[in-house]
């Protein structure tokens, strides 16, 4: 239990460095990014004329990391399940890495495409490649956030259900639902606040 506690520590640390990684290339002193301004180079250009060229590459670098620490927490999540649900710790464990190894590539392939559209001078040609890239990518994407859903719902039905030594309210600390509440108000990195909280609420309560 001291181990998967440790493990869920580091993995609070990892989605605050993630989340801290996520805002390096989604805000600027000129506004926010969202992928919505994809679609107009201008708009993409004003809020990143202010953004230095070194930002994409620390998200990269030490996104990867954040993604390394943050698996470790749901690998022991995983541990800990089969001790009530073998089958249900398999599909954590199985979901996990699917979350966290496409995952990391995706967290590196965002960063590229901004280091590029900023060192390719922000032109029109640039953005259509960028674009073009991340349409080509974007399976990495999908398979992270596929497994996220499996994992968190897998822990919310096992918690709710009463399977576990959890009361069934632990239920909320799910980092699907404190996304939900998140992802409305538009914070960058919403996803890993919420991983920060889970992982932060079950480190009490396991």
């Amino acid at each position: 239990m001291h181990t998967i506690k440790n493990l869920m520590m580091i993995a609070v640390l990892g989605h605050l460095l993630c989340g801290i990684c996520d805002c390096l290339i989604i805000y600027t002193k000129s506004g926010k990014f969202g992928f919505q301004l994809m679609k107009d180079n201008g708009k993409m250009q004003e809020v990143f004329r202010t953004m230095p060229l070194r930002n994409p590459m620390l998200s990269m670098l030490l996104g990867v990391l954040a993604m390394l620490m943050s698996f470790g927490g749901y690998y022991a999540l995983g541990l800990w399940m089969s001790r009530f649900s073998e089958s249900a710790a398999e599909i954590m464990l199985i979901s996990a890495a699917v979350f966290a190894i496409p995952g990391t590539a995706h967290h590196v392939f965002c960063g590229v495409s901004e280091w590029f559209y900023l060192r390719m001078g922000m032109s029109e040609e640039s953005k259509e490649a960028i674009v073009d890239f991340f349409k080509q990518t974007s399976v990495t994407m999908i398979a992270c956030y596929l497994g996220l859903i499996v994992f968190s719902v897998t822990l919310f039905v096992k918690v709710v259900s009463g399977a576990t030594s959890l009361p069934s309210w632990a239920c909320v600390c799910n980092s699907l639902l404190l996304a939900s509440v998140l992802f409305p108000l538009r914070i960058g990195g919403a996803g890993n606040w919420a991983g920060a909280i889970m992982f932060l609420g079950l480190l009490f309560l396991i």
